[in-house]
């Protein structure tokens, strides 16, 4: 990681990552995806791959506080389905991110954002949706839980992508809101500390980047407060929707980058 670049932020960069931070906790506690926007910010403001080792931190204070806030509607069953194939999606992203360069990355998860975006689109037209979260059970559920399971531990760990793949198959498994951010709350909490390591290990986390975190969490604590105010205000086709539009803008913006 270039470090430098931490220490030569301008007044608006700073400005921008605040934003960017406050943005996170509104996307952990009310429209999971718009954390999107966020990692664009980042990867404008900070080298792209120096930007997830910042970003992290940043997400984990989110998720505690989305735990916090929704813990009693998380769905166990379906996390011990996702989190085999997750774990192999995070030692794949981590070979990736040995030899891809800023590029790849952006292009890389930019295409997987916009193809899952779509393929949910036309199964919620196509009626391919499922009422209750127990429906994945059946075979052709695992066999989609390992799917998505892979490609968001793969997106997570490359670009801290992870939450518009995961929440486009909670969509599509029939979640309703609290279900979706209690099971999505946990599920990032368990995942993002587990990618701590990795991250350490590819020099993207020192101490130097967790100073430029410690000024930049409290701005996540008030967008989190935001969301719990603004989630039941939102009825559920407009949170499908919002989930949606926030997958497709945050890999539109790491395509035309």
């Amino acid at each position: 990681m270039n470090m430098m670049t931490l220490w030569h932020i301008t007044g608006w960069g700073f400005a921008a990552l605040a934003l960017a931070a406050l943005l996170v906790g509104f996307s952990k506690t009310a429209v999971s995806g718009a954390n999107t926007v966020s990692l664009a910010i980042f990867a404008a403001v900070l080298p792209a791959k120096a930007s997830t080792g910042v970003l992290l931190p940043i997400l984990i204070a989110g998720d505690v506080l989305a735990v916090l806030t929704y813990r009693r509607h998380a769905h166990w069953p379906t996390l011990w389905r996702l989190f085999p194939a997750v774990a192999a999606g995070v030692v794949l992203g981590t070979l990736f991110l040995v030899w891809a360069d800023d590029g790849v990355v952006r292009t890389s998860i930019g295409a997987i954002l916009l193809l899952m975006a779509g393929v949910t689109v036309w199964r919620r037209r196509t009626g391919d949706a499922t009422d209750e979260p127990d429906a994945v059970a059946t075979r052709s559920g695992r066999i989609k839980a390992r799917s998505y399971g892979v490609l968001g531990g793969f997106t997570t760990m490359v670009a801290n992508a992870g939450g518009p793949v995961m929440s486009l198959y909670l969509l599509s498994a029939g979640f309703r809101k609290l279900g979706f951010l209690g099971t999505s709350a946990f599920f990032f909490l368990i995942v993002n500390v587990a990618k701590v390591p990795f991250s350490a290990g590819l020099g993207l986390i020192d101490g130097r980047s967790l100073l430029l975190d410690l000024a930049l969490v409290a701005f996540v604590v008030p967008g989190a407060l935001l969301g719990k105010w603004a989630v039941h205000r939102i009825d559920q086709r407009l949170f499908e929707q919002l989930v949606i539009a926030a997958t497709v803008v945050g890999g539109l913006q790491l395509l035309l980058r």
